[in-house]
């Protein structure tokens, strides 16, 4: 979001009486608050995004690359770099663990070849024949064939098809064994050299198990501190992020408040008749709508006490922006509950003579127009 500028234009003197000038101020109050409003709404949406952002750091299935779909150009700059960073170094660690399963890996390789040497692996060094052995329910008994010449080509592979840790490799060597002893009767010579391998065969992998297991929990350890370390790349990214809105918040209402001190000084002083009929109106109000009311006095007057059960209202003390943002909220309020359009037209009626009504009409219209779309604006702010 842009800065809000500091600067605030100047208007003509509203004591000229001018029509044109009138309609001219009026218009360059409208844009000013239109550009702070468009500027708020963007606040708004960085802010959205930061409570969920917070709501769902919880989740471990959050997807971190989602986080940067509306951030400020600078804050998603800053995002990308950090998330980048964990993500070389992420690809660093699993580079060194690759390299450290493809050594367990190798190792493996050398129990593989003692036990596909041995004199009575031949059974199970090529695929099972079963045609050519007449084992017709083969198929219906091994629901997964497997031999040593199949897992040595995969294990072999170049071309990102073969075995990505060594546990997959010492599975599919069992299920050589255990495919030959399911299928073979305990007496039959193929099931008694299959069940001598597997034991031999296990007896070399509880060597090696000690390394594996260790390789294992260091990956997930490392999985972990890559999580905690994003997690907490965000979580920095998003406090830098608050920190920067709140800054642009409290600029975005130093001009708001820039723009009602003009608001004051522009806009004519309220007549007593005005005032009188605006203390008839706040009677009129529901109690919520009159509570409402009472808040906006409070927010000019710190020693006035909204909430106190008796209220001692002087209309009379009031300062001008005071008035006229009571004027535009009773003129709301009365207008939505369709209570009294005589009421509402009261609170716009003047008793002036006509002349000073022509000459004051268009600034009247300024007033009411500007600090309506002020106070809706500031809304937002507060």
């Amino acid at each position: 979001m842009e800065p809000v500028p500091s600067s605030i234009p100047d208007f003509v003197d509203s004591r000229q009486g001018n029509d044109t000038g009138d309609a001219a101020e009026a218009e360059g109050f409208m844009h000013r608050v239109d550009e702070i409003s468009v500027q708020i709404d963007k606040l708004e949406k960085r802010v959205i995004e930061i409570e969920q952002f917070y709501l769902a750091r919880g989740d471990a299935q959050q997807n971190i690359s989602k986080a940067s779909s509306t951030l400020k150009d600078k804050d998603k700059e800053k995002h990308i770099t950090s998330i980048r960073k964990q993500q070389q170094d992420s690809s660093r660690r699993e580079g060194a663990a690759a390299k450290r399963m493809q050594e367990l890996m190798r190792q493996f390789a050398t129990i593989f070849r003692q036990i596909s040497q041995h004199k009575w692996a031949w059974p199970f060094l090529d695929p099972v024949d079963v045609e050519g052995l007449g084992l017709h329910d083969y198929y219906e008994v091994i629901d997964k064939p497997m031999d040593f010449s199949t897992i040595k080509n995969k294990m072999e592979a170049k071309d990102g098809s073969g075995y990505k840790n060594v546990r997959e490799i010492y599975a599919d060597v069992r299920l050589v064994f255990k495919n030959a002893m399911r299928y073979n009767d305990e007496k039959n010579d193929v099931h008694v050299m299959a069940k001598t391998l597997l034991e031999k065969f296990e007896e070399k992998w509880l060597q090696l198990l000690p390394k594996v297991a260790e390789e294992e929990k260091r990956k997930v350890e490392e999985e972990v501190e890559f999580q905690f370390d994003m997690q907490h790349a965000q979580e920095a990214t998003y406090a830098n992020m608050a920190r920067d809105i709140s800054n642009e918040i409290s600029e975005a209402d130093m001009n708001l408040k820039g723009l009602r001190e003009m608001v004051i000084q522009r806009c004519r002083k309220m007549s007593t008749e005005e005032k009188r009929k605006l203390g008839i109106a706040l009677t009129r109000l529901s109690p919520e709508d009159l509570t409402k009311a009472l808040e906006i006095v409070a927010e000019n007057n710190p020693n006035f006490q909204a909430t106190a059960q008796e209220v001692d209202l002087d209309i009379d003390a009031q300062n001008e922006y005071t008035l006229w943002r009571l004027k535009v909220f009773v003129k709301d309020a009365l207008a939505i509950k369709s209570k009294s359009a005589v009421a509402i037209d009261s609170i716009d009626n003047d008793n002036i003579d006509d002349n000073k009504k022509n000459n004051s009409k268009g600034r009247r219209e300024i007033c009411d127009a500007v600090v309506k779309s002020a106070i809706k604006r500031t809304k937002k702010v507060v």
